[in-house]
């Protein structure tokens, strides 16, 4: 008997790398050999799959950050590079038409995107980023606010803009670019991590 959890899974795995508008109920259904009533009997419509499937790989997501928090909490910056390292592993699977078509077609699976990246962006970082100015690990005379502003909020736009820069260059590339330079640029001389080597 399939379960709920499955259903998400295999539905995140879909959604993300097809597009959630491109894949049909009757695809998930045929891959889980199910029956589309089957998917009924756990949400009312594909907005509601959408949106639970979407949920699931954020909480999954949200997990990774409570333990790399807990695992590091002498380090915010470290915090800030692995939360973002861990974040490229899960964008890194996923298509551009999935993220846009959110917006445009899924409202409600694109609010929980939404909401999301603002608690990770406004609340998250930017208490990690004052934590760290506090230790004198980030210059004083930098504006932590626009910082996450520029650099950390929907950096999924960035690279999704046009061209999909996971095309054009490797996640590791990418990861350096965007987040370990921006965080050296506003880090004290005296501040250092293993990344920053």
């Amino acid at each position: 008997m399939i379960t709920k959890a499955d259903l998400l899974k295999c539905s995140i795995a879909k959604f993300t790398q097809c597009g959630s508008k491109q894949v049909t109920l009757d695809e998930i259904a045929s891959t889980l050999g199910i029956s589309k009533k089957t998917i009924y009997t756990f949400f009312d419509n594909k907005e509601d799959l959408v949106a639970s499937s979407l949920e699931s790989l954020l909480n999954a997501y949200k997990e990774d950050i409570n333990r790399i928090i807990s695992s590091n909490t002498n380090d915010p910056i470290l915090c800030i590079v692995l939360i973002y390292k861990r974040g490229f592993t899960y964008l890194k699977h996923f298509t551009p038409s999935f993220l846009f078509g959110l917006q445009k077609y899924y409202p409600k699976a694109g609010q929980v995107l939404d909401d999301f990246t603002e608690e990770l962006s406004t609340i998250l970082v930017f208490n990690l980023l004052q934590k760290a100015q506090e230790a004198g690990d980030i210059k004083q005379e930098i504006n932590l606010e626009l910082i996450v502003k520029i650099y950390f909020f929907r950096i999924d736009n960035l690279i999704f803009k046009e061209n999909n820069l996971f095309q054009l260059y490797s996640k590791e590339v990418l990861f350096t670019h965007l987040v370990i330079y921006n965080l050296k640029g506003i880090s004290s001389s005296t501040y250092s991590n293993s990344y920053f080597e």
